[in-house]
């Protein structure tokens, strides 16, 4: 077990003292990193500098909180209304719901329905493709089922309809699986970038995850070093990418700690099948 920890564990702790590491010492290194090699916040400070990076920041977040709302949302209202006893032709609705894990439209036909949308270039475009994931309504559909019928028929002898049940019942006796689709979505909007490459041309509506493509895929960080000598551009530059991992992914590993107590509960309560 602790072999399979060190193994996970080391890429982001080589990326952490990396990022923390004196370029032209970095260079020179040859062995396992198990040190920042020197100290220097040089390369933070130009990432920081970078106007992209913030606003590849604010677009992530409000992807994340956006995105994240509506999906809990609209997977809340299906996975009720497809849990409830009586209701007509679940079964078919259930049959077209789960054929999409199998066979979509493909890339092409859902770029000329996003076009035909007119929601190109907009920031609908990275938060209505993907409203509801099948497999976490399934999830929450299976939890949803489980919560037992007295309750909701208790609620409507009080004069309670469907829109009272579920936000003052349903919602609140299922904490720990709404805060694991809070997890799956938010990690979801954070760590996209393929809706972003295919339907954003304007730069200020870029995600982080696409500029973070552009520094470490097209090596685009030019734009951070004007200020760099140019003896040493080349050394800084691995550095830049360390640091730019860093400052993308620490946000979102922070999110963890606060809904780890409910991740194994709600997978389970979501996942049960009787």
């Amino acid at each position: 077990m602790l072999v399979l920890v060190v193994i996970t564990l080391y890429p982001f702790l080589y990326v952490l003292f990396a990022s923390f590491s004196n370029p032209a010492d970095l260079i020179q290194h040859r062995s396992l990193l198990l040190a920042p090699t020197g100290f220097s916040l040089e390369s933070y400070k130009l990432v920081f500098e970078n106007p992209m990076i913030s606003i590849g920041y604010v677009n992530t977040l409000i992807y994340v909180l956006a995105g994240t709302a509506l999906n809990l949302a609209m997977t809340s209202f299906a996975a009720y209304a497809l849990s409830r006893k009586g209701v007509k032709f679940v079964g078919p609705v259930m049959f077209g719901i789960v054929f999409t894990m199998f066979f979509s439209g493909g890339l092409i036909p859902t770029y000329l329905n996003m076009k035909n949308l007119g929601l190109l270039d907009s920031r609908w475009a990275m938060i209505l493709p993907s409203a509801i994931s099948t497999w976490n309504l399934l999830v929450m559909r299976t939890s949803f089922a489980g919560i037992p019928v007295a309750l909701e028929e208790s609620a409507r002898i009080d004069g309670a309809n469907d829109f009272r049940i579920l936000f003052r019942i349903f919602i609140p006796v299922s904490l720990p699986i709404m805060a694991v689709m809070t997890l799956f979505y938010g990690v979801g909007h954070w760590n996209s970038y393929m809706d972003a490459l295919i339907y954003l041309r304007n730069r200020d509506l870029y995600p982080l995850q696409l500029v973070l493509q552009e520094i470490l895929i097209t090596n685009s960080t030019d734009s951070m070093m004007s200020t760099v000598a140019d003896v040493d551009k080349g050394l800084i530059q691995e550095t830049i990418k360390y640091a730019t991992i860093i400052v993308a992914t620490v946000p979102i590993l922070l999110l963890y700690p606060f809904l780890q107590r409910y991740f194994v509960k709600g997978v389970m309560l979501g996942s049960i099948k009787e």
